[in-house]
């Protein structure tokens, strides 16, 4: 009963202005479900939308639809974007706009992909098409996670970074979250179709919704144990963007940058990303051992944003640990070089360097960093990332398994380019996944914010308002041992996600078979 197979209704419907509307609005919405509406569940009415939109349709038609909604989901989401090309990068109006529609297009490709699929081997059975869409949706997610170096912002399962989803994350990671919601969605739009013909069939997608939603509250959730706290201060420079280039302007933020180094209580303090602007070879030596200077005291460290490097081997934003000395002075303790570079922001892909060049941006294609392992204090692992790294747990989970794991996971950001409206609150939504995906603290420094601490089941304990100089002071508790995401991750990467989505496309791609 629960695989008989309904009726997959007229086909082809016609697509027409308000299958196309409808498709955009679910985009959107699907948009308000993360940060900083965080509404969860409007994520999984939006793809329960979407797929009520693909009942009925041609794999072309629903190419269609699922490019709509691809496009205004990412459009809406990323519109952001608009302020680093033309604020910053000087770019007409007109030309960032599209610089950004054709993006959000360019990814909503994957969407459409996806669509398509669904369209094609949809069975007309509850569970296997709802089991057909989270694989479809999954294979989306991944490909956009991991191709072409991949950029995989506001993944679905982001948005359940709150929520009765949320209990998985260290079971399942963002995209098996993504996955299982798109699945739900399926579910809840089949059973409302059947409803409607009055079917009993209609409580069997509910039943599935009500034990996705049990099995976090049923499943262990507890996988990590402290190690001690250590006390950190997170500095907040406030520099705008524009001016943080100004010749005129640097050796006033540098020395504001050393007091608050000096100033700070904590026994770690972590600056934002490139809090220094220029190189260290570029440097005056009388500068850096400023800095030194500002964390001589036995027992202090500070780990701080600069790129290093040279003409010749190339610059990497980078991560340098400042700890005291026996002839207090201080050195340098400690190198983290950025491994995963921004597309066009940090490295140019193959004949497009024109397109960077024109908006202005220094330091335009940078090397590769180096080094994996934590910066140790104390007791405290410390695992740094450089801004967008921590939207890819699967590069760094080598570093939070086993006895030397880290403690502690640390993200330096500078989200000027972007301005303060969704991006900041965007980027945090992703560092709380991380901590509930591997139940690990994590401290964020930015230069204008989202400046906070974030606990080991993901809530925000600590947190700087955005667009103000401070410094957030805080006790942080370390944490050591592995969640079942973490160790499975760690073991074979995401190629068990990928053997799971092809296998459930194949499955229906063969009932779909059978019955014709």
């Amino acid at each position: 009963m629960l695989l008989r197979r309904q009726p997959l209704g007229a086909e082809p419907r016609h697509v027409g202005v308000g299958s196309v509307a409808m498709a955009l609005l679910a985009g959107a919405l699907h948009t308000a479900a993360f940060a900083p509406m965080d509404a969860w569940w409007l994520q999984t009415l939006a793809l329960a939308a979407l797929v009520g939109c693909l009942a009925g349709r041609t794999p072309r038609q629903g190419a269609v639809l699922g490019l709509a909604f691809g496009f205004a989901w990412l459009c809406t989401g990323l519109w952001w974007l608009f302020i680093s090309m033309h604020r910053y990068g000087q770019l007409p109006v007109p030309l960032a706009g599209l610089a950004v529609a054709l993006l959000s297009l360019g990814l909503a490709i994957y969407v459409a992909v996806a669509c398509a699929c669904y369209a094609r081997w949809r069975t007309g059975r509850p569970l296997i098409d709802a089991t057909l869409f989270a694989a479809c949706w999954l294979v989306a997610e991944l490909a956009r996670a991991t191709w072409l170096t991949g950029f995989p912002w506001l993944a679905a399962g982001y948005a359940h970074t709150s929520g009765p989803l949320a209990a998985l994350a260290p079971w399942l990671g963002v995209y098996g979250l993504g996955a299982l919601s798109a699945g739900v969605a399926a579910a809840m739009a089949s059973a409302a179709a059947q409803a409607r013909r009055g079917s009993r069939l209609a409580l069997v997608p509910v039943a599935a919704l009500t034990l996705a939603v049990a099995a976090g509250h049923w499943l262990p959730r507890d996988f990590t144990h402290s190690t001690g706290s250590l006390n950190v201060s997170l500095i907040q420079p406030n520099v705008a963007q524009d001016l943080k280039f100004d010749p005129e302007r640097m050796a006033e933020n540098f020395e504001r940058l050393a007091q608050d180094i000096e100033a700070a209580r904590g026994s770690l303090v972590v600056t934002p990303e490139s809090v220094v602007p220029i190189p260290l070879v570029a440097l005056a030596p009388a500068q850096w051992q400023r800095l030194q200077r500002a964390v001589a005291a036995p027992g202090r460290a500070a780990l701080v944003g600069i790129f290093i490097g040279d003409d010749d081997s190339g610059y990497v934003n980078a991560l340098l640990a400042l700890s005291a000395t026996s002839d207090g002075q201080g050195a340098t303790a400690y190198r983290y070089g950025k491994q995963h570079l921004l597309p066009f922001g940090e490295f140019l892909p193959p004949g497009l360097g024109w397109l960077v060049r024109a908006m202005n941006i220094p330091l335009e294609n940078q090397g590769r960093g180096y080094n994996s392992a934590p910066f140790v204090m104390g007791a405290q692992r410390l695992r740094p990332l450089i801004c967008y790294e921590d939207l890819f747990g699967e590069d760094f989970v080598g570093s939070v398994v086993g006895d030397q794991a880290a403690t502690i996971l640390v993200n330096a950001s500078n989200l000027a380019w972007f301005g303060n409206v969704m991006v900041q609150d965007q980027h945090l939504q992703f560092s709380r996944m991380r901590a509930l995906e591997f139940q690990r603290p994590f401290v964020r420094a930015t230069n204008t914010g989202a400046t906070t601490v974030i606990d080991h089941h993901g809530r925000v304990t600590h947190r700087l308002a955005a667009d103000l100089r401070g410094t957030l002071d805080a006790q942080v508790e370390g944490r050591i041992g592995s969640t079942p995401y973490a160790r499975w991750l760690a073991a074979w990467g995401l190629a068990p996600l990928w053997a799971l989505a092809l296998l459930g496309i194949a499955v229906a791609a063969l009932c779909r078979r059978a019955d014709t």
